[in-house]
This record gives structure tokens, C-alpha cells and sequence, in this order.
């Protein structure tokens, strides 16, 4: 990657924070429906890239060992359990799949 490009992308996405600061953050203040909506936006896009790194493979859909961790993990998570709780019942779930 060249320095250009580099350079040219730091300053679109200071552009984009600066955008958000002055033009979403007097709307979303007016709205406070708006304003819990955007609260929700991180983790529904961090949500949406686990899953499709999970189920995607080379633009087709593979179901293995990944997803029963992701299973095991989502069900924790609603269940409210701890974070590292959440991580190595995945992790060992994953394992036990694919060892078997």
C-alpha cells in the first residue's frame, strides 16, 4: 500500500468522525429513539462479521465446528455469562467438534 492511499484514507476517516460529531450528534439529541437505535449499531456490525466469518468460506456457506461455538457462545452471552466463561465453552465446544 502506498503512502497516497495511506494518507488519502487517515483523512477520510477523520473526515467521516468529524461528520458524525457535528451532524449526527445534534440529530441524535433531538431523537432520543434515533439515539438508542445508533447505541445498538457497533454490535449489531461487530455481530454480523463474526457470523459471516464463522459460516463463510470462499462465498459459500459452511456449517463445521465453528458453528456449534458460535452456538455455544451466543447462548452463554443471552444467558449473561461471563466474558471468559463466554470464550473457552467455545473454544472447548470447537474442539471437541472437530476432534470427533
Amino acid at each position: 500500500m502506498s503512502w497516497a492511499v495511506i494518507i488519502a484514507l487517515s483523512i477520510g476517516v477523520a473526515a467521516q468522525r468529524l461528520i458524525g460529531m457535528f451532524l449526527a450528534g445534534p440529530l441524535l439529541a433531538r431523537r432520543p429513539a434515533l439515539a438508542r437505535l445508533a447505541d445498538l449499531l457497533p454490535a449489531a456490525v461487530v455481530a454480523g462479521v463474526i457470523v459471516q466469518l464463522t459460516v463463510a468460506d470462499a462465498g459459500r456457506l459452511v456449517v463445521d465446528a465453528r458453528a456449534a461455538g458460535l452456538a455455544v457462545a451466543g447462548v452463554l452471552v443471552w444467558r449473561r455469562a461471563p466474558l471468559a466463561v463466554v470464550v473457552i465453552a467455545a473454544a472447548v465446544v470447537t474442539a471437541t467438534v472437530r476432534a470427533l
